[in-house]
């Protein structure tokens, strides 16, 4: 019996991190483009259209535009520029409103990050209806998928990747 209970210690637990965060370098780049696009637009020239930073932390976009169709065609590129470089657009918070002063109108659009509880719940619940032998947990921002099986994980990945959540999901210290 000791050999089996031997046996069954070597037998490797895999694991991986579901969190939801952005690349910060990627959002360099793409913000780089996309004032380059706006410098070389026709219908931006003589406008007070812009792109900038929100905060000195870079946590998000700050837009400007002659009104909303502008701002629009602007996030339209963020958009582009996002897909471009594999980045997910759901990062993007476009629920804040306008604001209009001065015959120009801005619209603050932080990035999406970290996983609060309910976010974390859903996962959770989501694995383990379709993979009752993988076991997840909620650790701070984070959820941690365990499983004996990579097969198991690369499933529960495939998963979670095919589901329509509102924020951008990542995969980290796959081990």
């Amino acid at each position: 019996m000791t050999q089996v209970a031997g046996i069954m210690n070597v037998m490797a637990q895999f694991s991986f991190d579901v969190v939801s965060e952005y690349d910060k370098a990627e959002m360099n780049n793409v913000f780089d483009q996309t004032e380059r696009e706006m410098t070389s637009r026709y219908d931006f020239k003589g406008t007070p259209a812009g792109i900038e930073w929100l905060g000195s932390d870079k946590t998000g976009l700050k837009i400007t535009g002659n009104g909303e169709w502008q701002i629009d065609a602007i996030l339209d590129i963020v958009r582009k520029k996002l897909a471009a470089r594999n980045q997910s657009q759901k990062v993007l918070d476009t629920s804040k409103e306008q604001i209009e002063s001065n015959l120009k109108t801005t619209k603050e659009v932080p990035f999406k990050q970290g996983l609060d509880q309910e976010k974390a719940k859903k996962i959770t619940a989501l694995i383990r209806d379709h993979y009752p032998k993988v076991k997840s947990q909620i650790q701070g921002d984070a959820v941690r998928v365990m499983s004996m099986s990579k097969d198991d994980l690369q499933a529960v990945m495939q998963l979670l990747r095919t589901q329509e959540f509102d924020f951008p999901l990542s995969f980290t210290n796959y081990r």
